[in-house]
């Protein structure tokens, strides 16, 4: 059976990786990501799909140091993450939100 809509939705430290979504064992999941900025300046961020449970390394990177304009968003859409895999986002400043949406589903 299929998991559908918001799979994930987190507020973001400041200068840490967060585990934003991992599909379930068996699944994989086509997903849209939206990072929020409610800061009333820019920020930068990061967005990784990395070998969990493992931190992003270089190759992992789908935004690196990306700006994000005074309470804008970034969005990345059709992200196909298998099992085993973890979205990985990060930011420089705090009140951040990033919200993964989608569908989630069986590999068999």
């Amino acid at each position: 059976m299929a998991n559908t809509g918001i799979l994930s939705s987190q507020t973001m430290s400041a200068t840490t990786y967060t585990s934003v979504y991992v599909p379930t064992v068996d699944t994989f999941g086509v997903v849209t990501l939206n990072i929020t900025n409610k800061n009333s300046s820019a920020i930068r961020v990061r967005v990784a799909v990395a070998t969990d449970p493992s931190l992003p390394v270089a190759g992992d990177y789908l935004e690196y140091q990306t700006e994000i304009l005074a309470n804008g968003v970034l969005e990345r859409t059709g992200l196909v993450v298998e099992a085993g895999r973890t979205i990985y986002c990060y930011t420089t400043v705090a009140n951040t939100d990033v919200v993964v949406y989608g569908i989630e589903t069986e590999t068999t």
